[in-house]
């Protein structure tokens, strides 16, 4: 299988995440500790950087990264994938606010006025909520976690970054993450329920299939590939995910919902564009 498509089949695993967690009967709770559960062992064993070099560091940035698949499984029980999807895609956003403080890196304009269109979109989310519907009994519980969620994200990727600027493991911050995800979602799930065959089918897939193999291939394939073709491809999950939720449970975002997500999805289309055709340069006053 080639780079490219090792990417391709990532960014479609990654998207099946929002219509399978809500096909699962278990509670939010139990099927995020054992889809974490999946997730670590699936990673443990392909990926062999995750088994050594864990320190205190990748203990910090993988306490973010289990808050960050422990909201996206609730966010997801709460309101429509699309919802979910699109509001963790801001995280740029959050990234563009905290990452002078943490990082040291400033904003560029172009970064600015990504974030302000993704600003936009995000604002949609919260004045136009969707109608409660089977698949999405709390919109507006769900839409802030999902939120949250973004937040946990960018704290997630700013610090994979600090990380490999230290040369400590991303994969063994993977596996904290999860599992200190699982062990705090098994304590919040009690009493836990023994659950159909389906229900363990889909928490399997979902750890294996959803998170497990992605990140393999993408930590294959990333190297081999222009980062432009990357973000373009990874653009696959956000489209994908409320297909998929339409296709299996008939789910319909709303309209604020989807001119809300093609906000943020064109913005970061539009910017990998640009930074690919004109690399970035030192701009005076570009910092924020």
């Amino acid at each position: 299988m080639s780079p490219r498509s090792k990417i391709v089949v990532a960014a479609v695993l990654f998207s099946t995440g929002g219509a399978a967690i809500k096909w699962c009967g278990f509670t939010a709770w139990q099927l995020a500790a054992f889809r974490a559960a999946f997730a670590l062992i699936t990673i443990l064993i392909v990926l062999p950087d995750a088994r050594r070099a864990w320190t205190w560091r990748t203990v910090i940035v993988g306490f973010a990264y289990a808050a960050t698949t422990l909201l996206y499984v609730q966010a997801n029980k709460h309101t429509t994938a699309a919802s979910a999807i699109f509001l963790q895609s801001t995280s740029p956003l959050f990234i563009l606010l905290l990452a002078p403080l943490l990082l040291g890196e400033h904003a560029t304009r172009r970064d600015i006025m990504q974030t302000v269109a993704m600003g936009v979109g995000l604002g949609l989310f919260f004045l136009g909520s969707d109608k409660p519907s089977i698949t999405a009994p709390n919109p507006a519980l769900g839409n802030t976690l999902a939120a949250i969620c973004a937040v946990t994200w960018a704290v997630t990727v700013i610090g994979y970054r600090w990380l490999a600027a230290r040369g400590a493991s991303v994969a063994a911050a993977a596996a904290c993450g999860n599992l200190t995800a699982s062990v705090f979602a098994l304590v919040m799930a009690q009493p836990l329920v023994s659950g159909r065959a389906v229900d363990w089918g889909v928490v399997a897939f979902l750890g294996i299939c959803q998170l497990g193999i992605p990140y393999l291939f993408l930590a294959r394939a990333v190297p081999q590939v222009r980062a432009l073709e990357v973000a373009l491809f990874l653009l696959i999950e956000p489209v994908l995910n409320p297909i998929w939720a339409w296709l299996v449970h008939g789910e319909r975002p709303g309209p604020a919902t989807v001119i809300g997500g093609a906000l943020i999805l064109g913005a970061t289309a539009v910017r990998t564009v640009i930074d690919a055709r004109f690399p970035r340069q030192i701009e005076s006053g570009a910092h924020a």
